[in-house]
């Protein structure tokens, strides 16, 4: 589920951030929720200025702020990305969690395919462990199985609803979403795996190691951290 995040200001800066480093001619993957949307108006902006970039959406919201800024649109059978530009709603050094948007099995599978992905943030993003409730999109009929599965793995797993109608979440995908908490995640990389172990699991949330670089939009600026740099 969506957390409360940081100012409109720190957003639009780490959006901006990540958007003026978008090489002219890339295929960029775009990622959803409030501060990617601002890297993808930032980057509408660009286009209007004579940038050449094609947009791989990875939920419905993408695709339509992608076509209101005029950016053109194609898909994974079209062309390979260059680069991912998404938020994230916790992040621990290189680590995330993901998935606040209901989005996250394309968000990693446009992300994968990239080879490179940039976060886009505001601080309250950040901590020193992943600590927030992991989204898993999950098959309908595997709801009642999966969830004593992630019991015993020590998680308290709970079924998303929906804010504005009557039952669960749906995904853009046909699924539904499992928040399942653990506490303080102290070795991502064995969760991630038995995760993806259990049958009827379509993707979590669980990104490990897969950001290449981090925006994080402050009041006074953006504070840019690559991996691999001091």
């Amino acid at each position: 589920m969506k957390q409360p995040g940081g100012t409109d200001t720190q957003k639009r800066r780490a959006g901006e951030s990540a958007a003026a480093a978008v090489p002219d001619g890339s295929v960029v993957g775009f990622g959803t929720g409030s501060t990617a949307a601002e890297a993808i108006r930032a980057l509408g902006r660009r286009v209007e200025s004579g940038l050449d970039i094609r947009a791989i959406p990875t939920s419905y919201q993408s695709r339509q702020l992608a076509r209101e800024a005029s950016i053109p649109l194609v898909t994974l059978e079209d062309a390979a990305p260059d680069v991912a530009i998404d938020g994230a709603d916790r992040i621990a050094g290189f680590d995330l969690i993901k998935g606040g948007g209901a989005a996250h099995a394309r968000e990693k599978l446009v992300a994968t395919a990239a080879g490179r992905l940039w976060i886009v943030a505001d601080g309250t993003k950040l901590a020193d462990t992943l600590d927030r409730p992991v989204p898993i999109e999950v098959l309908p009929d595997a709801v009642p199985v999966l969830e004593p599965a992630l019991e015993s793995l020590g998680g308290d797993p709970t079924l998303r609803a929906a804010e504005r109608k009557d039952g669960p979440v749906v995904t853009d995908n046909g699924n539904l979403v499992v928040d399942c908490a653990f506490g303080e995640i102290a070795t991502p990389a064995d969760l991630a795996a038995d995760l993806a172990a259990l049958p009827g699991v379509v993707e979590h949330g669980l990104f490990v190691g897969m950001a290449e670089e981090i925006h994080v939009g402050t009041e006074s600026g953006v504070d840019v951290r690559e991996r691999g740099s001091r």
